[in-house]
Parts: C-alpha cells; sequence; structure tokens
C-alpha cells in the first residue's frame, strides 16, 4: 500500500500506535526495518503514539498472550473490539494537527468485522472531520484485494521485512497462530516463495 501510494506522488507519514499488544515490539522493529527499507524523500519518519488498551479490553489474550487463537480458529477469534476506531482517532488527532487530510488503511478484501466496512469508514470520516473541525478523507486502497492478490502486486517490496504474528517469539514469527497460518496460505495462493522465518513449521 505505501510503496503504491508513493508511486502516485502521496506524501506519508506513517504512525503506529502502541496499546500494550503483545506483539508489538517485534511488530514495531519490523516495521522500522521495513520503512529504512523504502526510502523514498516523501516518506516521512515514523510517528508512534501511546494509547494504552488494558483498561478498554481488560484481561484479553492479544495482552496476556493467554488463549492466543491457534492456525485453525476463523477470523473472527482475532477480534480486537474497536481496533479500527481507536487507530483512526489516535491518527485523525496527529492528522487535524499537522493539516493533513488523508488517512490509509490497509484493510484488505474479506476482512468480516464491521470497523474494517466501506461504510464505517464513510461515517467514521464524517465524524472525525465535524470533531476536529478539519477534513478527515479515510481511504482503504487494498480493500478489493486479497491478501495473495496484494503480495503479487507488490513487486519491489522488502516482504521478508513484513510482520503478521500474534505470538512472536523474539523477533520471529511462531508458525502456529492463526495470522501466520493466513500468511502461509496467502504465500501459497499468490504462488510467492514465503520468506518468512517460522519458529514451528
Amino acid at each position: 500500500m505505501v510503496q503504491r501510494l508513493l508511486a502516485e506522488g502521496a506524501r506519508i507519514l506513517p504512525i503506529y500506535l502502541r496499546g500494550g499488544l503483545t506483539w508489538e515490539s517485534a511488530e514495531l522493529a519490523w516495521l522500522r526495518r521495513w520503512l529504512s527499507a523504502m526510502r523514498s524523500p516523501h516518506l516521512a519518519p515514523l510517528e508512534v503514539l501511546t494509547w494504552p488498551l488494558h483498561a478498554l479490553y481488560g484481561p484479553h489474550w492479544s495482552l496476556t498472550g493467554r488463549g492466543v487463537p491457534g492456525a485453525r480458529r476463523p477470523d473472527a477469534a482475532v477480534y480486537l473490539p474497536g481496533r479500527n476506531v481507536i487507530l483512526l482517532g489516535a491518527a485523525a488527532i496527529v492528522c487535524a494537527r499537522r493539516k493533513i487530510s488523508t488517512i490509509a488503511l490497509g484493510i484488505l478484501r474479506g476482512n468480516p468485522f464491521g470497523d474494517a466496512s466501506t461504510d464505517f469508514r464513510r461515517a467514521m470520516g464524517r465524524c472525525l472531520t465535524r470533531a476536529l473541525s478539519h477534513p478527515i478523507r479515510i481511504i482503504a486502497p487494498l480493500a478489493a484485494c486479497s491478501k495473495a492478490q496484494a503480495l503479487r502486486t507488490a513487486a519491489g517490496v522488502p516482504l521478508e521485512l513484513t510482520f503478521s504474528c500474534l505470538r512472536p517469539q523474539g523477533w520471529r514469527h511462531c508458525g502456529r497462530c492463526q495470522k501466520c497460518a493466513e500468511r502461509r496460505r496467502a504465500f501459497r495462493a499468490a504462488r510467492i516463495p514465503d520468506p518468512t522465518v517460522y519458529v514451528s513449521r
């Protein structure tokens, strides 16, 4: 998604929200490496925000690391309540402060959650615009793509630096969680060699 937006001439401010989720240290480390590899004058330094989720989520598996959904669990098992509401609210405040009007989300086709729908994005954009007295438009450039399709169109993107694991071992993908299973399936469907190092095969 970032590469596509850069190719279209967009200037990008990457934002990461730390909430206390168990995989964030690994995810953030990989994100920093990935952004460094992208190297573009139109890509601003990463802005890291902190918004603790413990008070909202309570003893949720994403915060405790206990009961992490395994490879055979359905997508519904990895739902994080109001995740996009939280992400968009925080990002919109930063955008209003910096006079940025467009927020891009990496939502893919098949995402079953209400806060990933087109209707939600439009409504949320209107609400944030009104709340902040600043125009906010929310886009999802990959919303028509499956994960496999997104991989096939990612020529030149350092896929070996991407990350999608719910229970990382250090910086490595665990190989057993629901997201690792989804990642493996996507690479197979895309017919692209999977460069990921999994702890468990």
